[in-house]
């Protein structure tokens, strides 16, 4: 499987831009801020339906638009790509998948053209993993960027994670919202009376008769959407629960053949909803338990008007030998626990699918001592397709490893924004230092021409 041909309009900083692309290995090489990496990030989205960049589709929309496109041509060799009808005489089919990402509403996609879905029914049709200057964080940083790691993995692994996944989202939305309204109503239910620890008093209580219609119409809405909140939350725990357990055999095992004197690295589910895998059988136990710890927290949850518990705040740790890695572990050695988790993503997504993921290397070498930069080429020799981005030649030390590459200018790209030409320059490893002052003369030249008019 590879991408042909990414098209997009008014994403990231790219008003309009048209980029063909060739199985095997293909370097973006660029100076900083021209655009490479939103390149790649916008075959992440399509891919994840999510970018590690940024938790809100807003930032992708180019400022004053709208709404941007992504629009990709993906070949696959054995007809594997969704809805496809242009198959060659080597066997390959060709699909066009179409994202329409907007600045505020649903984003929507389509399939050749074909009638208007969720972009969640497309995720993970063309899967990918980026390995990225924020991966050390997945180690290091705070539980957000684990978060979502883990929600793409579970996109690309689990059928009907993103409709699950957006269902308890607009349920939290709902939950929270209903909360706010709560603790705007004075005392809110916490600081009635005797029942100022927080529960909510029943009909024959002394304190009920204080409560009016409105609020007692809130609470039994609140009631009603913890219920939703619960149900929707346990069933996401056990999807990444899953992942997190598949994970865990070839990241012990990518970890010791990278580090062979490095410790055993381990993966350990840290979910707010602890219930369900204290009680992996019997999922009324486990909703019955959450239901008692929302019970305990109603005060604090209406007094600051959000959901305190939940899928929303689940973490994972990455350990070595038993001890979280985040507290201990060397730069190198967290840089080679991100390694091998994006690797190990990378190998349940070809064992299930039986198609090796498109790899992104975005501006990662910089990052990696040389150890861990020949692990990486090593790893992207073998792919299908693999995307580099690099700001200049001498990024990639080693890139002879990588064998024929085709090398394309974002600079010159980025000069021809918008012609129907592509702005688009080619060429071999041996070109990359050359072609990179060709495009930015090219680039030049064409502010100077954009100066005049």
């Amino acid at each position: 499987m590879h991408v042909s041909r990414l098209a997009l309009d008014d994403f990231r900083s790219w008003r309009h831009v048209v980029v063909d692309f060739a199985p095997g290995v293909t370097i973006l090489q660029g100076a900083n801020g021209l655009g490479k990496t939103n390149l790649v990030e916008a075959i992440e989205v399509l891919s994840t339906g999510a970018s590690h960049r940024t938790s809100s589709s807003l930032p992708l929309v180019a400022r004053g638009c709208p709404a941007a496109t992504i629009r990709a041509n993906v070949v696959t060799d054995d007809g594997a790509g969704a809805g496809n009808d242009t198959g060659d005489s080597t066997g390959a089919d060709e699909t066009t998948y179409e994202v329409t990402i907007r600045a505020k509403g649903t984003n929507r996609a389509r399939i050749n053209g074909g009638p208007s879905l969720y972009m969640r029914d497309v995720v993970g049709q063309i899967p990918s993993v980026a390995f990225t200057p924020d991966d050390q964080r997945l180690v290091a940083g705070d539980p957000s960027s684990r978060r979502t790691f883990l929600n793409q993995a579970c996109s690309l692994l689990v059928p009907g994670y993103q409709a699950r996944l957006a269902e308890f989202t607009k349920i939290g939305k709902q939950r929270a919202a209903l909360l706010k309204q709560l603790g705007r109503g004075g005392n809110a239910f916490g600081g009635f009376g005797d029942d100022s620890r927080g529960r909510v008093p029943d009909e024959s209580s002394d304190n009920f008769s204080r409560f009016d219609p409105a609020r007692d119409a809130a609470l039994s809405g609140l009631e009603v959407w913890t219920g939703q909140f619960i149900e929707a939350g346990v069933e996401l725990t056990r999807d990444r629960d899953r992942v997190l357990a598949q994970l865990a055999g070839p990241f012990t095992e990518l970890y010791a053949m990278m580090a062979p004197d490095g410790g055993t690295a381990s993966l350990a589910y840290e979910p707010s909803f602890d219930d369900v895998l204290l009680h992996p059988d019997d999922p009324d136990a486990a909703k019955a338990g959450i239901s008692r710890h929302f019970q305990r927290i109603y005060a604090g949850e209406v007094s600051r008007g959000i959901n305190l518990i939940g899928p929303q705040r689940d973490d994972f740790a990455l350990r070595l030998d038993g001890v979280p890695a985040r507290e201990f572990a060397s730069n190198g050695e967290m840089w080679t626990m991100a390694l091998a988790l994006k690797m190990a993503l990378f190998e349940l997504v070809e064992a299930r699918d039986g198609v090796k993921p498109i790899v992104i290397l975005d501006d990662v070498f910089a990052q990696l001592d040389e150890t861990r930069r020949a692990q990486i080429l090593a790893f992207a020799a073998a792919q299908d397709q693999v995307l580099i981005t690099v700001a200049a030649a001498s990024d990639i030390p080693g890139a002879a490893s990588l064998g024929s590459a085709t090398i394309i200018d974002v600079a010159a790209l980025k000069a021809g924004n918008g012609n129907d030409s592509h702005g688009q320059m080619t060429g071999s490893l041996d070109d990359l230092a050359t072609m990179g002052e060709l495009g930015a003369m090219a680039l030049a030249l064409a502010k100077k021409k954009d100066g005049n008019e």
